[in-house]
């Protein structure tokens, strides 16, 4: 049967061998760049260095997000221009608006009720010097978006405030990014460590900063 076939398609023996092997890496390859960016189980040392590092980047993403998601970040990255409020990202019932520079509108300034740090007592004004929602040129909305439209919004240059990846790293680090976990009586925290969260921004970005897949 292997002698009629090789007479048939008119190749060498050892053509036919060299194409089964070639159709044999060509689907492996397929099998592994189509299913990198949504598996977790994908472990293996034999993987390319690129894909290793796509896989690390992707779960490290999955934590980062479930921080960014939670209330204590989303609340000041709404897809309007009020900020949201409460466990339950409810509309701020004071209404204060973006404003260009994001510190709100007029008279009504973020920093008239969100001091330094925050106010004694259940449920009052958290605070920080640095308290404000981003600009209205860039507003890096986080509500309603999925894993894959945040983590490419995240990485654009011309969509998260201009930042490079040094500087994307040390935002982490930002004294309002660390005050989510320590927003006062009546708060949690988010459901992530501050710590892991840093090492969980820091794996994803190093890795590549890939986005997970649709």
């Amino acid at each position: 049967m292997g002698k009629l076939l090789q007479l048939r398609i008119g190749v060498r023996p050892r053509s036919v061998k060299t194409v089964m092997v070639m159709l044999l890496l060509i689907i492996t390859l397929g099998i592994i760049s189509s299913g990198f960016e949504t598996r977790d189980d994908v472990t293996s040392t034999s993987l390319p260095a690129d894909v290793k590092d796509s896989v690390a980047s992707v779960k490290a993403f999955s934590i980062v997000y479930k921080v960014l998601m939670n209330p204590r970040c989303m609340n000041c990255h709404p897809s309007g221009d009020i900020p949201l409020q409460g466990n339950d990202s409810h509309l701020h019932t004071m209404s204060p608006k973006r404003g260009a520079n994001g510190k709100g509108l007029y008279a009504m300034k973020c920093t008239n009720c969100h001091q330094p740090s925050n106010t004694p007592g259940m449920h009052t004004p958290p605070g920080n010097p640095k308290w404000q929602l981003p600009p209205a040129d860039m507003k890096m909305v986080f509500q309603g978006k999925s894993a894959r439209q945040l983590a490419l919004q995240i990485m654009d240059y011309n969509k998260n405030g201009h930042k490079n990846k040094a500087e994307l790293l040390e935002h982490a680090r930002d004294t309002l990014v660390k005050a989510g976990w320590n927003m006062g009586q009546g708060r949690p925290a988010p459901p992530i460590a501050y710590n892991d969260f840093v090492k969980a921004w820091d794996t994803w970005i190093n890795s590549g900063g890939y986005a997970p897949g649709k």
